[in-house]
């Protein structure tokens, strides 16, 4: 029987919101699950063919969603509603005119706000407390569909990505059921979105997770926590190798002179480095083999 579903991911959010389809009932009709070869850029991603194997629903992989042979299947399917979740990868003209309903689209902000790129590490490095998980219909523009619903999730002072990442799936999770139902029982309604109040955040690139020694040793936290796992971190350079750092701690300083960047001292507890306001210490980090941190030298 068919659902009138088709659904296409390649994220943790992908899978989260095809296991639900699932587990309440509505299996897509053919999952498109973004082939793992192709996923080197992909942060947090997800093989959504595993999850169709296990529960016998059909599925596709594809490189790139908008490839000819993948559209004419949509197009010939003529499904209800397709979910594109998790998917970088800007859909075609035809794709949106394909499903008879609508093709439904996941942001993790609270539309019309922060539309576009790179949603979590934005929020957190704009300090961002309160947000929302949002499913809405995908049209020409840039997140700009129809809101169907939408789940309120927080952010944690000292949260790093994978913090919020958690949260916003959370929310996802618990959305996600309301809206299955009303699909069945064709009571899914949508509203506008105020365009007055749209905001838009640009796109980010491995290169913006470069540190500022310069910078408060708040604010260097904050780009090492919104660049975190499962993005590409805040890195800086050490006698010409790149250090990336995962994870760190603001202490205050009230001994030490020196300059932003310095090394105050590297040991079992990790890299304490003098800020101009504070002392940074890192507890995780990354680097080549054989790097041997010295107390006095400097990051840069």
């Amino acid at each position: 029987m068919s659902n009138g579903i088709i659904f296409a991911g390649s994220v943790i959010s992908s899978e989260i919101v095809l296991r639900s389809l699932i587990e309440n009932g509505m299996p897509p009709d053919k999952v498109f699950s973004l082939k793992e070869e192709h996923s080197a850029n992909v942060s947090g991603y997800s093989d959504l063919s595993k999850i169709a194997r296990e529960n016998d629903v059909e599925y596709v992989d594809f490189k790139n969603i908008n490839d000819d042979a993948h559209v004419r299947v949509m197009e010939e399917m003529a499904p209800d509603y397709i979910f594109i979740v998790g998917l970088s990868q800007l859909v075609s003209e035809r794709i949106i005119n394909a499903p008879r309903k609508g093709v439904i689209g996941f942001h993790p902000t609270a539309l019309p706000k922060f539309r576009g790129r790179a949603a979590i590490p934005w929020q957190i490095l704009l300090g961002v407390r309160e947000s929302k998980s949002s499913l809405f219909y995908i049209d020409e523009g840039t997140d700009t569909g129809e809101i169907i619903d939408q789940e309120a999730y927080l952010i944690g002072e000292d949260d790093y990505a994978e913090d919020v990442e958690a949260a916003l799936n959370a929310a996802l999770q618990r959305m996600v059921p309301r809206v299955v139902q009303k699909i069945k029982d064709d009571a899914l309604i949508s509203r506008l979105q105020d365009e007055n109040a749209a905001t838009y955040l640009l796109k980010r690139v491995p290169e913006d997770g470069r540190i500022d020694w310069n910078d408060s040793v708040r604010d260097i936290h904050k780009l090492i926590r919104a660049t975190s796992r499962p993005y590409p971190g805040a890195f800086s350079t050490y006698k010409d190798k790149k250090i990336i750092f995962w994870r760190g701690e603001v202490h205050e300083n009230n001994k030490y002179y020196g300059l932003p960047g310095q090394i105050i001292q590297a040991g079992e507890d990790g890299i304490d480095i003098f800020c101009k306001d504070g002392i940074l210490r890192i507890t995780d980090y990354e680097t080549e083999s054989g790097v041997r941190f010295i107390d006095g030298n400097k990051f840069i």
